[in-house]
């Protein structure tokens, strides 16, 4: 079953759980944080942005977890083999950082000692995202400036309930926005042209359970010149109403139904070429990886072990019309992320 919102509605009911579990084309469920029911300890916001043209790739990040506040920017250079991924954190946000309660306009920024992000949403689908730290890695200073342009119509939403009351996932997925701009870094300078450079935009809100493992995939970037991609995922609340796999081309999406992760080596060897399959046969592809971005901190009650794994993707994709869109070593990631938070 794949249920659609299709109308603007309160996302959450007065004891703060979901209204209407399911997916839609927009942001129509209207999120509020003062309607959340749980403790502020428990409240995820987060504001997540990946900008690649296939050969290398930044990551920006502000995220309010509650109790930890993290800003994160990655550089991920896949033609030479290596990144750097930088993670200041800060205590107790709780809502302080205020990060916007809709995606399309508004701004979401924070700094601490050294370091700055900021990302502003004109509402016009123009977005400027800039970031500076003082310690990025052993070259030094890192500096960003990343204009997106070229928002497409539809984007992936899903309200996704979690088993226990007032817990949900509130979740867009904004892929093949145009990207343009640059970074710097150890004297060397990185240049995003719209031509070939895309973004996606992963802006999440919610209220999670303790411990939970993620899959997710996605991809953005061109078909014939037209901007094509997709976000698959699963593992995490109840998805009986809805998965969150869906097609994007030229600025529409295409619903999936269930895509299924194959990791070999019991999903723990992550650069072995992993597949991915569909019950609808609508999306099977071969994965193969370059780079792992591998990360784990164990703090007894607090962790966190991600492996996001870049690469290029190898198959075929059947929009709703029945269209097959065959792609061969397009560029994109997949990952698998435990969280005990």
């Amino acid at each position: 079953m794949q249920h659609e919102i299709t109308k603007a509605i309160p996302l959450l009911d007065a004891n703060g759980n979901l209204t209407e579990p399911g997916w839609a084309r927009s942001l129509l469920p209207v999120y509020r944080r003062a309607d959340i029911r749980a403790g502020k300890l428990r409240i995820k916001e987060w504001d997540y942005y990946l900008i690649s043209n296939g050969r290398f790739a930044l990551a920006l990040t502000i995220a309010d977890n509650g109790y930890m506040g993290m800003d994160s920017v990655s550089i991920i250079e896949l033609e030479e083999g290596w990144e750097i991924t930088t993670s200041p954190m800060s205590l107790l946000p709780m809502g302080k950082l205020h990060l916007p309660e809709h995606s399309a306009k508004g701004v979401s920024e924070h700094a601490g000692k050294g370091h700055k992000l900021k990302f502003t949403a004109f509402g016009d689908g123009r977005r400027v995202l800039t970031a500076h730290m003082d310690r990025f890695g052993d070259k030094g200073a890192l500096d960003a400036l990343i204009e997106l342009i070229g928002e497409p119509e539809e984007s992936m939403v899903i309200a996704t309930p979690f088993a226990k009351p007032k817990h949900f996932y509130y979740n867009q997925k904004i892929n093949c926005m145009r990207a343009k701009g640059w970074f710097t870094y150890g004297g060397q300078t990185w240049h995003f042209s719209e031509r070939d450079s895309f973004a996606v935009l992963d802006w999440g809100r919610g209220v999670w359970t303790y411990h939970n493992t993620w899959y997710w995939g996605s991809a953005s970037y061109q078909v014939d010149g037209v901007p094509f991609g997709w976000n698959i995922g699963y593992g995490f609340g109840d998805t009986s109403a809805a998965s969150e796999n869906m097609l994007f081309y030229d600025g529409k999406a295409h619903k999936l139904s269930q895509v299924r992760f194959h990791i070999p080596g019991g999903e723990k060897d992550f650069l072995s070429p992993w597949r991915f399959s569909s019950d609808d046969g609508r999306f099977e592809m071969d994965f193969r990886p370059i780079l792992d971005r591998a990360s784990c901190t164990d703090a007894l009650l607090i962790k966190s072990d991600q492996h996001q794994v870049f690469g290029s993707f190898t198959g075929r994709a059947v929009l709703d019309d029945g269209r097959v869109i065959e792609v061969r070593d397009f560029p994109g990631f997949a990952e698998k992320v435990e969280n005990k938070w």
